[in-house]
């Protein structure tokens, strides 16, 4: 294959693989590198083609070294809510809870504040906290990869995709290509017909354990506002959809504003007021998907062991302790 093949109708794994490969390693134009990404999306990405777009990304990646078991909490953002950073809380309380975690994240792109914004905010140092990521990740359970910094490959492809200004495949890309290669994952995905989709592509990746998870607002994350689509994952490679809501799991029923953020202060101002044992809807929020990342690493038997857990992170100041000492962290 020499170009890139019409991407129309669906391709085989096969050729998907070589097509990514191309992608990226050829020496393409922008116009046919732009054609290819929009036709795809505007037909709807397979999960075999974003398992091989993953997979030539991860053959790309800078690679960082984790602990077994380790695991990721990220969303694939775009959800256009512009909440407070539900993500990067859960981080910070399940790795307090004991669980490794190489939080995979980016500055904002379509929010005021993403992951890399409110940690800064924070107190944390980027460039130290990138230096250090295989030392926090071994010494404190947690660390951050600043996206940008492990995937050289996607410089090329930065202007391409702000030119084309729509969602190509690789707005579904960053769960996909940890540099920590964890093979557990909480994933929030802003499109709920995507998550069957997105769960059939991760196991194809081989996953251990995952959850894939969109709210009906088209939230990246489980909502409290109504229902869930989940969809887990498991080592067999089997995929299993369900229900969910948080009234089931005793937590209170608020609508999606109750926790929309603000730029990178305001962000980190609630989520240290969450560490510090605020009680409300961003709380809510944190728990409700905590819980599902404790039982994603087999960390909680169930959802609700999983609430009362991170409650419990929470509320004896692990978490708190952890963010603090991981900014302190020399």
């Amino acid at each position: 294959m020499t170009s890139l093949p019409d991407p129309s109708t669906p391709l085989s794994a096969d050729t998907a693989a070589q097509a990514f490969d191309l992608l990226f390693d050829a020496d393409l134009s922008d116009e046919a590198i732009a054609d290819f990404l929009v036709t795809m999306a505007r037909r709807g990405e397979t999960a075999t083609e974003i398992a091989a777009a993953a997979r030539a990304m991860r053959a790309r990646m800078i690679p960082v070294s984790a602990p077994t078991g380790a695991i990721d909490v990220c969303g694939t953002g775009g959800d256009g809510h512009h909440t407070l950073n539900v993500s990067t809380a859960v981080s910070l309380v399940v790795a307090a809870a004991g669980v490794p975690v190489a939080k995979h994240g980016n500055r904002a792109a379509s929010s005021k504040a993403g992951a890399a914004d409110t940690l800064e905010a924070l107190g944390l140092n980027l460039d130290k906290a990138a230096t250090t990521a295989e030392a926090t990740l071994a010494d404190l359970g947690i660390c951050f990869l600043f996206a940008q910094n492990y995937h050289p490959a996607l410089k090329r492809l930065g202007p391409i995709r702000k030119a084309i200004g729509e969602r190509t495949i690789f707005n579904l890309m960053g769960p996909l290509a940890n540099p920590a290669n964890v093979r557990r994952q909480l994933v929030g995905i802003a499109r709920p017909a995507y998550v069957p989709i997105y769960a059939e592509a991760l196991a194809e990746l081989g996953a251990d354990r995952a959850m894939i998870v969109s709210g009906d607002e088209g939230l990246d994350e489980l909502s409290l506002a109504g229902g869930n689509d989940i969809a887990e994952v498991t080592g067999n490679g089997l995929v299993a959809m369900r229900r969910l809501t948080a009234a089931e799991l005793g937590l209170s029923t608020h609508p999606v504003d109750a926790i929309r953020g603000g730029d990178a202060t305001h962000n980190a101002a609630a989520l240290r007021a969450l560490l510090q044992g605020e009680e409300g809807p961003y709380r809510d929020a944190v728990l409700l998907n905590a819980a599902a990342a404790l039982v994603v690493a087999d960390a909680a038997t169930d959802l609700r062991e999983g609430v009362e857990e991170a409650a419990e992170t929470i509320d004896r100041g692990l978490a708190n302790a952890l963010l603090n000492c991981w900014i302190a962290y020399k």
